[in-house]
């Protein structure tokens, strides 16, 4: 076989999917022409769809040594440094790919996503609209444009635009056949409303459903089992609450939770304001206190989650998890708070188990699903998180939440705010550059000293005053915040 039946071999397993018998081809032709640019800018594509961009990267430079201006070698070495979170090299890179080439749409999205990762929003959108003009029908691009739209709180453009993301190869489909329900006239027919993506996305978006509901629409709720009672007891109004397991009941219509706002012209002003809109069931919170404050007694109770699901299938997922997951010697600051007990909320500590000297109770081998989570996240007077579902659930139920985002956080999050519309009560704690846990967690810590201060005056008021209507846990904590951000 020649070179180019060879590489033409290793494109198509590369579009297939096939990356390992990719590699080895491109290899094949590296073997006799180890100076190959094109072979060795596709092994490095390969290997960055792989999740291996240290080898990609070296692939790359052995590229440009060979074509100083290869334009598709800098554009996956663009990626290569994206992928490793070095995000100025990553931009350096990307401009010189789109200035080689450019017609390039791949290097001006990727631009587009590197800036928005770096939250400059505006130049992020530049390159986004660069794209869009060169490739209007790729729906990785009009995709990635709607992440930048919905990052700059332009709701309603960005969730018109999102609805691109079932043309995506990335994008697993839900495998519904009925028509798409966005918001047209359906009287007298049923609307199935599905579970889309993890936990975290179906406890963000399933608020929306009473309002389906409310302009006279039947519908059908589906999600995740582990939600079900939660979510059935948090809308009565809606009758049918089904777990995603078997084939859907018969209905007319459905329409994936993540284009609700689409579907029903919700705007950044119209999205405030929903929440809380999960309840947690009375007795079981009501127990957990009790069992709280016999444990500790007048000491703030503080539920953690330190590291999201790992998705151990998903390449890309799985590399998401480990930005925003903490690691777990790094929590160390916590443990020297004085009067605070830490509950584990974090499903499956194994071998995550925090810093030693953390006081951290952990009853989560007791939670069966999320509404028994829910009657815990309760009884307790903050949670801190990372960008993970009991993060939406605690923000869901109105409870106090501290999230602890990644640098490149989820669009959800908005650029250069500390505080979200979509839930009132979360305060949002940003890593100031890529991987920069260790800053988060000093502020953390201090803000934590400052609130158990707040506590101890508060209990010692209502020792002295039994009739007092307890604040805690009630109400929402309110601390002072540092300049230029929002108090919970």
């Amino acid at each position: 076989m020649n070179r180019a039946q060879l590489f033409d071999r290793g494109v198509a397993e590369y579009q297939s999917g096939a990356l390992a018998a990719a590699a080895a081809t491109f290899s094949e032709i590296l073997s006799a022409a180890p100076r190959d640019a094109e072979a060795l800018s596709n092994l490095a594509a390969v290997l960055n769809a792989a999740q291996c961009p240290e080898a990609a990267e070296a692939a790359c430079r052995a590229a440009l040594s060979a074509a100083p201006e290869y334009w598709a070698a800098l554009a996956n070495l663009g990626d290569a440094l994206h992928r490793q979170n070095r995000l100025e090299d990553a931009v350096a890179t990307y401009l010189a790919a789109v200035n080689a080439n450019p017609a390039n749409a791949a290097a001006w999205t990727n631009l587009g996503q590197a800036l928005a990762g770096q939250w400059r929003m505006e130049g992020a959108l530049i390159a986004h609209d660069a794209a869009l003009r060169l490739a209007p029908d790729d729906p990785e691009v009009r995709t990635n444009r709607a992440m930048a739209l919905l990052a700059a709180g332009r709701y309603a453009e960005g969730f018109a635009e999102y609805e691109w993301r079932w043309k995506c190869r990335s994008t697993p489909h839900h495998g519904i056949t009925s028509p798409l329900w966005l918001g047209e006239e359906a009287r007298d027919k049923t609307i199935l409303l599905h579970e889309e993506g993890g936990f975290g996305d179906t406890l963000h978006f399933v608020r929306f459903a009473p309002l389906v509901s409310q302009r006279g629409r039947q519908i059908v709720l589906r999600v995740q089992e582990p939600l079900r009672r939660l979510v059935h007891r948090s809308f009565p109004e809606i009758d049918a609450v089904i777990p995603n397991t078997g084939a859907p009941p018969a209905h007319h219509l459905h329409c994936p939770m993540m284009s609700l706002p689409h579907a029903l012209g919700m705007t950044m002003r119209t999205i405030a304001g929903s929440a809380p809109y999960l309840a947690a069931c009375p007795d079981a919170a009501l127990a957990w206190r009790g069992r709280l404050d016999a444990m500790a007694p007048n000491r703030l109770r503080v539920g953690l989650v330190w590291a999201g699901a790992p998705r151990l299938g998903m390449a890309q997922a799985r590399a998401m998890n480990a930005r925003r997951s903490i690691p777990p010697t790094l929590l160390a600051p916590l443990a020297a708070v004085p009067g605070i007990l830490f509950v584990s909320l974090q499903a499956g500590i194994g071998e995550t188990a925090p810093a030693a000297g953390l006081d951290l109770f952990d009853p989560m081998p007791q939670m069966q699903d999320f509404d028994d989570t829910a009657a815990l996240v309760a009884a307790l007077d903050l949670v801190i998180s990372v960008d993970s579902a009991v993060a939406h659930l605690a923000g869901g139920l109105g409870r106090p939440v501290w999230l602890l985002s990644r640098h490149d956080a989820c669009w959800r999050w908005l650029a250069g705010r500390t505080d979200s519309p979509w839930y009132p009560t979360l305060r949002l704690y940003r890593q100031p550059l890529p991987g920069d846990w260790g800053s988060v967690i000093a502020t953390v810590a201090s803000d934590l000293a400052g609130l158990t201060k707040t506590y101890e005056g508060q209990r010692h008021y209502e020792r002295k005053h039994p009739s007092a209507r307890a604040f805690w846990p009630a109400g929402p904590i309110k601390i002072e915040g540092q300049a230029g951000q929002t108090p919970v």
